[in-house]
C-alpha cells in the first residue's frame, strides 16, 4: 500500500514542508539490538549496553570513541569495521584478543551474535553459538545503513570504492550476487597472474579461454544487478534530495559499464592482445563506476560541501528505503556525527524524520549534547543516551 508522511526540513535559507510518499508493509520485520558487549576492542576495555528498541544516542567530545561503539555494530551485521580494514588493528593496544558480543530481537526471538579477533588467528563468527563456515552466510541477516563523514569517499574517490558500495548494499539482500562478486574477484587474480607471466604459449590461450568464460559467468548476473539496482534507487535518491534541497537543484546518479555497449566475451577476446601487453585485464565489472552528478556538472568539482553533504544523506536515506522494501526487513541505521554543520533546526528535523515509524532502531553520535537532549525531550519516541568519556568510561543519562 502507499501512503504519504508530510514531514518540515528547515533550511538555514528556508523553510518549507514535503510529502515523501514511500511503501508500508505489515510484512517488514522490525528488529533490534538489545544489548551490546564489546571487551578490548579499539579504547574500549570492557563495556555492557543495554540499548532502546528506537534511539540511542551516545554524546560526547571527539576522540572518546564514539564512532568506535557504532563500529562495533557494524562488525556485528557486516563481519568487518567500517573504519579498519585490518582486523587485528581494531584490538586495544597490548591485548591479545577482542571480542564484540550483541543479543537481538527477530521476530520475537532472541539471537546471539558473536565475533572474536584474535592475533594471529582466523576471525571466528557464532550465531547463537554456532560457527559459520564462511561469513558470507551471516551477510543479511541484520541489514545495517551507515552515514558518516566517511562517506565522502563515494564523492571524492575512485571507482573501487563506489562498486564497494553497490557490493556492500546489493550483498545485503542477494547471497548470490555476493558469491559471484566473491568468485568473479578470485578468477580475476587468477587471469592477471597469468598475464603477468607474459606467456602466449598454447597452454597458456587455453587456459585464458577458460578464465574468460569464468568471468563471464559470474560477471554478467553481477553486471544486471548492479544496473537493475541503480535504476531503482534513482528516482528514491532523487526524491529525497529534491525534498531536502527544496527543489532547487536536479542530481543525477549514473551506473557506467563496459558491458553496456559490449558482448563481455567478445570484448574480453578483443583486448586479450592488449592485456598481455599490460599484463592485466582491462575489461570487465572491475571497471565499472557511478557518476554522481549535480545538473549536467559532477558533484566532486561544482557541488558546495553542503550540497555534498545534503548529496550524500539522501543517498543512504533512499538505500535505506531501498533495502527495506527490497528486503521485508528495516535495517539498523547508524548515523555518525552527521549533524555537523548543520543548523539546529534542520538537525531536529533529520531527527524527527528517522523517528518515524518506518525507520527502525537508530544509532546517533554527536558532540553536542544540550542540543540533543533538547531534541530528544520533544520527539515522542523512546530514547537513551550514552555520555562517553575520555577514560572510555559510558554513563547512561537519566
Amino acid at each position: 500500500m502507499f501512503f504519504r508522511k508530510s514531514y518540515a526540513i528547515i533550511n538555514p535559507q528556508i523553510v518549507f514542508s514535503f510529502n515523501i510518499p514511500y511503501i508500508c508493509s505489515i510484512e517488514h520485520m522490525i528488529m533490534h539490538l538489545e544489548k551490546l558487549s564489546v571487551i578490548n576492542f579499539k579504547n574500549y576495555a570492557q563495556a555492557d549496553l543495554e540499548l532502546s528498541s528506537k534511539i540511542n544516542c551516545f554524546v560526547g567530545e571527539n576522540g572518546v570513541g564514539k564512532t568506535n561503539l557504532l563500529d562495533a555494530i557494524h562488525y556485528l551485521a557486516l563481519c568487518k569495521s567500517n573504519l579498519n580494514p585490518v582486523d587485528t588493528q581494531n584490538i586495544s593496544y597490548d591485548a591479545e584478543f577482542s571480542v564484540i558480543q550483541g543479543v537481538f530481537n527477530r521476530k520475537e526471538k532472541e539471537e546471539t551474535i558473536y565475533c572474536s579477533i584474535r592475533r594471529n588467528k582466523k576471525k571466528q563468527f557464532k550465531r547463537n553459538q554456532k560457527d559459520y563456515k564462511r561469513l558470507a552466510e551471516h551477510i543479511g541477516l541484520i541489514p545495517l545503513v551507515m552515514i558518516s563523514p566517511a562517506d565522502y569517499i563515494l564523492i571524492q574517490g575512485g571507482s573501487e570504492e563506489r562498486r564497494k558500495w553497490m557490493n556492500g548494499v546489493i550483498g545485503q539482500y542477494d547471497r548470490i550476487y555476493l558469491e559471484n562478486v566473491i568468485s568473479y574477484n578470485r578468477i580475476l587474480t587468477q587471469r592477471n597472474k597469468l598475464l603477468k607471466d607474459n606467456s602466449n604459449s598454447i597452454a597458456s590461450r587455453d587456459v585464458l579461454e577458460v578464465l574468460d568464460a569464468q568471468l563471464v559467468q559470474y560477471g554478467e548476473p553481477v553486471y544486471q544487478a548492479r544496473r537493475d539496482f541503480v535504476d531503482r534507487l534513482t528516482p528514491v535518491f532523487q526524491r529525497y534530495y529534491q525534498h531536502v534541497s527544496g527543489n532547487k537543484e536536479e542530481v543525477k546518479l549514473n551506473y557506467f559499464s563496459q558491458l553496456m555497449e559490449n558482448d563481455f566475451e567478445a570484448a574480453l577476446r578483443s583486448s586479450r592482445q592488449k592485456d598481455l601487453i599490460v599484463q592485466y585485464t582491462t575489461t570487465g565489472i572491475h571497471k565499472d563506476d557511478i557518476s554522481m552528478d549535480l545538473g549536467d556538472h559532477p558533484l566532486k568539482k561544482t557541488g558546495s560541501q553542503g550540497q555534498q553533504k545534503t548529496y550524500l544523506v539522501a543517498l543512504k536515506l533512499a538505500e535505506f528505503e531501498f533495502m527495506q522494501e527490497t528486503m521485508q526487513n528495516t535495517p539498523i541505521l547508524l548515523l555518525d556525527d552527521v549533524f555537523d554543520k548543520f543548523d539546529a533546526f534542520r538537525v531536529k528535523q533529520i531527527i524527527q524524520l528517522v523517528a518515524e515509524n518506518r525507520f527502525g532502531q537508530i544509532f546517533i553520535t554527536d558532540t553536542n549534547e544540550t542540543r540533543m537532549m533538547d531534541i530528544l525531550r520533544e520527539i515522542p519516541a523512546a530514547h537513551r543516551v550514552f555520555n562517553i568519556a575520555k577514560e572510555g568510561n559510558i554513563l547512561q543519562q537519566p
